[in-house]
């Protein structure tokens, strides 16, 4: 790319989000778009953020006892028939193969991995011994989206992780969906520096064949909420449908429960949202492969400029540091490129810092620039990536904070879901109602019913006026 063709984000965030996203995704080289539609690439500066998360996730839950195993992609059309509601919920987005053997059935490609999996399930118990059974997969799903797709938001295709678990009695199951949840929260918010809120999903909103559905969900500065993880309780109902049973401790045959829960690279669209700026994205530093890039600044004693840049890069090499020593760039191109890929840290070096025994880092978060002396600079350099990391968080959580509003009266609940606000009403809980709300207010749903819950005695149903049971935060969502 000659140095002239460089062109950084040409919309502002707050005037044209989709636009701005878009172009985020593109030019930050996080995603491409596939000659398939509804298909995306994505490029190893977004992949490797999926591979820290799944590298800090992974560890989390080994640690709770759950191993990793891959289950087939394709799943027979008779094992989506086993639990009707499942099959219910999923059959829409189902994309068949066409090519099969004479003597097979007809296959489809894994929207989710329920069915396959617990066929195998059924097999593998037969004693309370063998319970309880924790597996996690790491692969890829298709949902055939009849919806407009974004990258990562909303494709056909993408990458996540399903745990699935069995469990030998109601107690422990429940105690690890809400356990999982937590898992998830704090990775969301710990990790990606991006603030939940945690509840259960009404039953309109529940995972098609599980008795309940935990999730945390998310703000975006658009106005919008995300969903970034869910964590269900199947119940018993899948054990039955595919025949999974343990000989108790009573020496009796039982039916176990099940859980199971999962996230996906959904994750990398909010972080771009939550963070990214009019220069382009912004990295979580517990997230960014590179944590910092070494720009040297040559006007004179290029060679001297060079040598330190190359010392400074052995010296802060748990950073994954990228030097960036182009002769063909100049620095305020290199300033602009890295920018708008997100990295944490710049660190700039020239003739009079070497004079000067500093350097200069810059922050991505806010444009900072701090002389550090060389005799400090890792201890400094772990201060200011800690410092963004939870400069990010408390931005993204004022978002969330100021997007939060509460309504008790119809007219000002459609009011405020217009103005883009994530309002927490009462309702009755009733799908019928939930059904009706997304008519009338062109498309806001029921998001969560949080964990926190305000006195809810004496309060009527948003819509219908009924007895409210919950205060419920509503929202058009991704």
């Amino acid at each position: 790319m000659a140095q002239e063709e460089q062109k950084g984000i040409t919309v502002k965030k707050e005037e044209d989000f989709s636009e701005w996203y878009s172009q985020v995704v593109q030019k930050a080289e996080l995603a491409d778009y596939s000659q398939i539609k509804g298909f995306m690439i994505i490029r190893p500066n977004a992949y490797s953020i999926w591979e820290k998360i799944r590298s800090y996730f992974d560890k989390r839950i080994k640690a709770l006892g759950v191993r990793n195993a891959y289950f087939p992609l394709l799943i027979p059309e008779s094992f989506f028939k086993k639990e009707a509601e499942h099959a219910e919920g999923f059959e829409p987005e189902l994309a068949w193969v066409n090519r099969t053997d004479d003597d097979t059935e007809r296959l489809a490609i894994r929207p989710t991995s329920e069915t396959i999996m617990y066929d195998s399930y059924s097999k593998w118990i037969r004693s309370h011994r063998d319970l309880p059974l924790r597996i996690n997969q790491w692969c890829n799903v298709l949902r055939w989206e009849v919806k407009q797709t974004k990258p990562f938001l909303r494709t056909r295709e993408f990458l996540w992780q399903e745990g699935h678990c069995v469990y030998e009695t109601k107690e422990e199951c429940e105690k690890e969906v809400k356990l999982i949840l937590d898992e998830y929260q704090r990775l969301c918010e710990r990790m990606l520096a991006v603030p939940v809120i945690a509840g259960k999903k009404t039953k309109s909103e529940t995972f098609a064949g599980a008795e309940y559905s935990l999730c945390i969900e998310s703000y975006m500065p658009d106005g919008k909420a995300i969903q970034m993880g869910t964590s269900h309780n199947l119940g018993q109902g899948f054990a039955k449908a595919f025949g999974i049973s343990f000989l108790g401790k009573d020496e009796k045959p039982n039916t176990p429960w099940q859980s199971s829960w999962g996230v996906s690279t959904r994750l990398i669209g909010s972080i771009i949202m939550a963070h990214g700026d009019d220069n382009g994205m912004i990295i979580p530093p517990k997230v960014a492969e590179n944590k910092l890039v070494i720009v040297p600044i040559y006007f004179k004693d290029k060679e001297k400029v060079s040598k330190k840049a190359k010392e400074l890069a052995k010296k802060l090499s748990k950073y994954n540091p990228i030097l960036d020593d182009r002769d063909e760039y100049k620095p305020g191109f290199k300033f602009n490129e890295w920018e708008l890929k997100g990295i944490p840290l710049r660190v700039e070096i020239g003739p009079r810092d070497i004079e000067k025994k500093q350097v200069v880092l810059v922050r991505r978060d806010n444009g900072e620039k701090v002389p550090v002396k060389l005799t400090k600079l890792n201890e400094i350099v772990d201060e200011v990536l800690e410092d963004i990391q939870k400069s990010l968080f408390e931005r993204a959580k004022k978002v969330l904070e100021k997007g939060k509003d509460k309504a008790s009266e119809w007219k000002d609940f459609v009011k405020k879901i217009k103005d883009k606000k994530i309002v927490l009403a009462p309702s009755c809980l009733e799908p019928e109602c939930d059904e009706i709300i997304k008519d009338e207010t062109g498309g806001a749903t029921p998001r969560c019913v949080p964990f926190e819950q305000k006195k809810i005695e004496g309060e009527k149903c948003i819509k219908c006026g009924k007895e409210a049971k919950a205060w419920v935060y509503f929202n058009n969502g991704y």
